[in-house]
């Protein structure tokens, strides 16, 4: 049955939760069943075959299914700007042509700062509120733009500091 459940007991939401929890309480019961002695001899019906320990079977390979589930949410994850935090670095996949011109469907995504589409550094974040400009001029002066999302209650700011060198001017070495 232990090996039924590595494979099988993960396809719905409930079995998810409750499987992990029934594994870990067999262990113990497991280990009591291991400490039995041999069945005495003339017993009705000599004793089933155990068949394979769990972890020669194939369907071991049932635990790799919450570590792949697992894996994929942190990958997922890791570029969305709803975790963004102050020092990381975004950059949006809507091209801007024009300096100063206003996305109003930016479509961010969190990157490495030493990737080269690195756009801007997170200096701040504010949560519970989608009013940009005011936040980060008052809170984070460093700032020169600013993320706003809003969805139904969910809503935050991230305030941002170009890393591109903006027209017009010029940086000395």
């Amino acid at each position: 049955m232990t090996s039924d459940s590595l494979w099988q007991g993960w396809w719905g939401i409930p079995s998810m939760i409750v499987n992990p929890i029934v594994m870990l309480i067999n262990i113990p019961q497991r280990l009591k069943v291991n400490k039995l002695p041999e069945p005495l001899p003339g017993a009705p019906r000599p004793p089933a075959n155990p068949g394979k320990p769990v972890y020669l079977r194939p369907t071991i390979l049932g635990v790799l299914i919450p570590a792949i589930l697992v894996s994929l949410i942190v990958l997922m994850e890791k570029g969305d700007p709803e975790f963004a935090k102050a020092g990381d670095c975004i950059h949006n996949k809507n091209s801007i042509i024009l300096p100063g011109a206003v996305d109003s469907n930016p479509d961010v995504e969190v990157v490495p700062c030493s990737d080269p589409k690195a756009e801007a550094r997170v200096v701040g974040r504010e949560d519970d509120t989608n009013d940009g400009e005011g936040v980060c001029r008052k809170s984070f002066p460093d700032a020169d733009g600013y993320f706003t999302y809003k969805r139904g209650s969910d809503k935050y700011t991230l305030c941002l500091q170009s890393l591109k060198q903006k027209p017009g001017k010029i940086s000395v070495s």
